[in-house]
């Protein structure tokens, strides 16, 4: 992809974002750098909360872009029967949230936004993700081997788990993973103009 000597920043923590945006064959830098403080409010649509936070990520990069410079930022959440799931904050955290999704099926929405000196675009993706039921002894051994404390519903679709107990998903795999690849490469296209 020719970025017209565009300088594209992400800005994620997240290795599986910098892992597919490399995929891309773009080079990028990482800085995660930040002023947002993420929080929102209760009566905020579900579905509209991504979006939110991955705007507010945005804004709230430590320093004004350069005239060059395409920003990057992202937040995924994982919604089931109107409960959000966010990261688990400890071992019990993460068994509960798998118990809430073993055997149904949950949405993973996640938000994009790039943003240059002149303009901002957010787009979101949405995935439908259907579990098995789990028996606790799996889920407590996903938990203990992969400690999936840095992801959205406890979970990361490309291990173990993903392996042994999705049955399907509709949408994209890769926006499970928390960063819709597609979507950046259209956004990307778009912005280097």
């Amino acid at each position: 992809m020719d970025l017209k000597g565009k300088k594209v920043i992400l800005a994620s923590n997240s290795p599986r974002r910098r892992e597919l945006l490399a995929g891309l064959d773009i080079e990028f830098t990482v800085d995660t750098r930040n002023n947002f403080e993420e929080s929102f409010d209760p009566s905020t649509p579900h579905s509209e909360v991504p979006a939110l936070m991955s705007e507010g990520k945005s804004k709230g990069f430590h320093r004004p872009l350069e005239e060059d410079e395409i920003l990057i930022t992202s937040d995924t959440m994982v919604l089931v029967d109107g409960l959000i799931m966010g990261k688990p904050h400890s071992r019990e955290e993460a068994i509960s949230m798998l118990r809430t999704l073993s055997g149904r099926t949950h949405e993973v929405i996640t938000a994009l936004t790039l943003r240059d000196r002149t303009h901002s675009e957010t787009v979101t993706d949405s995935t439908l993700v259907h579990f098995r039921e789990l028996l606790d002894s799996e889920i407590a051994y996903y938990v203990d081997v992969y400690k999936p404390y840095d992801k959205a519903g406890a979970y990361g679709i490309q291990e173990w788990i993903g392996y042994a107990a999705i049955t399907g998903i509709e949408g994209s795999f890769y926006n499970v993973m928390g960063f819709p690849v597609h979507k950046v490469y259209e956004e990307l296209i778009k912005f280097a103009g």
